[in-house]
């Protein structure tokens, strides 16, 4: 079956019924019906395009390599690929997902692999924000750095969350609702070294929520590095802070370690937000099933996906035109407010 076949069918010529096949019909002011038409028939006739043979009249196979660190099936990072994905589907485009977990040997044969079947970009996805060593394949085409920033230099750009923003996002929450002493932080500090290894989120939500307190005129007790972040760190680390301190409020620096701060402020005989104020970051799962529900600053990991996208997109229109891309995109991440932080008496 062949395109004349598909044009005959709809009654149009085979220029608009190729471009229609091609995703363009929109661009190109193709009227819905005649686009219509020729999606109809051609699934009817059962037409196929030869994707290899227009890659290489055109120079272009409309599709996308994702290459990310952890395995797709997890929640958090098939958020990331559903967006990818939406993105890709909107501008006519196919991803392929490749996992690595993490291993610089997979990383590269996946790129050499991707380049290989003449895919048009590539996105180096990371599970969390994090510096990576950059695939030297990646500098064989356009590329996207997503939820990661280049070890060394490069000029790959990176969609990143605004972690910064994040960080004074959760301590504004706290000084709108009254808390002026007694604040705590879990998971890194008191120092920009004090973080968890390779943690670009770290430092950050750091540099965020030190920078909202000190302009607010409000000093944290104290700060507590984590390793891990885990729903332990977070149970030590509270029952620490309660042999010395009565806290007012914790920020934790994700989810998890809320969690586990709960639990000890629950063991103590202390409630969540009666007795002490939490807050935690990463809108993970886990942050819906405590009780009250976590007031946390959500990490946008669809928007991501899609942003990621869009930018690997506007690089292939700047390779037709003067003008480089942004070396950083950064998304915001939203503030999502349970039942976790107390509003302090006047």
């Amino acid at each position: 079956m062949t395109l004349a076949d598909v044009a005959a069918a709809s009654g149009v010529s085979s220029t608009t019924a190729s471009l229609v096949l091609s995703g363009r019909a929109r661009e190109l002011r193709i009227s819905e019906e005649a686009e219509r038409r020729v999606l109809a028939n051609a699934q009817e006739l059962g037409y196929r395009r030869n994707t290899l043979s227009v890659g290489l009249r055109t120079g272009r196979t409309r599709t996308i390599g994702f290459v990310s660190d952890t395995v797709a099936s997890s929640g958090l990072a098939g958020n990331m690929i559903k967006g990818a994905v939406d993105a890709a589907h909107r501008h006519g485009f196919m991803l392929f997902v490749g996992e690595t977990g993490g291993d610089p040997v997979v990383e590269r044969t996946l790129v050499e692999a991707l380049h290989d079947r003449r895919v048009d970009g590539v996105v180096f996805a990371a599970m969390y924000t994090r510096s990576v060593a950059v695939p030297e394949g990646l500098r064989d085409g356009p590329a996207v750095l997503l939820n990661a920033v280049p070890a060394t230099g490069s000029t790959v750009p990176s969609v990143l969350p605004d972690e910064v923003r994040a960080g004074r996002s959760a301590a504004r929450e706290l000084l709108d609702a009254g808390h002026r002493s007694g604040i705590h932080l879990i998971g890194a500090g008191p120092g920009p070294q004090d973080i968890p290894p390779n943690s670009v989120a770290a430092v950050e939500r750091l540099l965020g929520l030190r920078s909202a307190f000190e302009e607010a005129g409000v000093e944290v007790v104290s700060a507590h590095r984590c390793p891990k972040w885990m729903p332990e760190d977070g149970y030590d680390t509270t029952r620490e802070i309660l042999r010395r301190h009565r806290p007012e409020a914790l920020v934790c620096f994700n989810d998890r370690l809320a969690f586990g701060a709960y639990q000890a402020l629950g063991e103590a005989g202390l409630s969540v937000p009666d007795d002490v104020s939490v807050i935690g970051f990463d809108d993970h799962p886990i942050a819906s099933w405590m009780r009250p529900r976590l007031t946390t600053v959500a990490l946008p990991h669809h928007e991501l996906g899609v942003r990621a996208v869009d930018v690997l997109l506007g690089l292939f229109e700047r390779r037709r035109r003067a003008g480089g891309a942004p070396t950083v995109i950064r998304v915001p991440m939203p503030l999502r407010r349970g039942g976790s932080v107390r509003v302090q008496a006047p």
